[in-house]
C-alpha cells in the first residue's frame, strides 16, 4: 500500500519517475531538446497537486531551487510550453475527463 505524501517535491519525483518509464526522452528528433517529456510530465502533475494555473505554476518553480534540481531543470519554461505538453501528455485530464476512460 503506498502511503499518501503532502510534499509537492517528493510528488514531483514520483510524477518524474513514471514519466520517465511512460514517455520517450524526447516528442520529436528535431526538438529544441530543452526539457524532456518526463519533466513536463512531473510539472504538469504537480501543477494539479498544487491546484494552481501555469502561470502560477512557472513562478513557483523559478522561485523553488530545490524543485527545479530534483526535477533537473536547468531553466523554468515558458506557461505555453507546459500548455502545450498538457495537450499532447494529459488530454483527457486538460478536458476535465477522467484519464481511466478508455477511448
Amino acid at each position: 500500500m503506498r502511503s499518501m505524501t503532502k510534499s509537492a517535491v517528493g510528488v514531483a519525483r514520483e510524477a518524474l519517475a513514471v514519466g520517465r518509464q511512460t514517455f520517450p526522452a524526447y516528442g520529436s528528433r528535431t526538438s529544441r531538446h530543452d526539457f524532456t517529456q518526463a519533466q513536463l510530465f512531473a510539472l504538469l502533475t504537480l501543477r494539479q497537486f498544487l491546484r494552481t494555473g501555469y502561470r502560477g505554476l512557472v513562478t513557483l518553480v523559478a522561485e523553488w531551487q530545490e524543485l527545479r534540481k530534483a526535477l533537473g531543470l536547468r531553466k523554468v519554461p515558458h506557461y505555453s510550453t507546459l500548455a502545450y505538453a498538457a495537450r499532447r501528455l494529459m488530454p483527457e485530464a486538460e478536458k476535465g475527463g477522467s484519464s481511466t476512460t478508455p477511448r
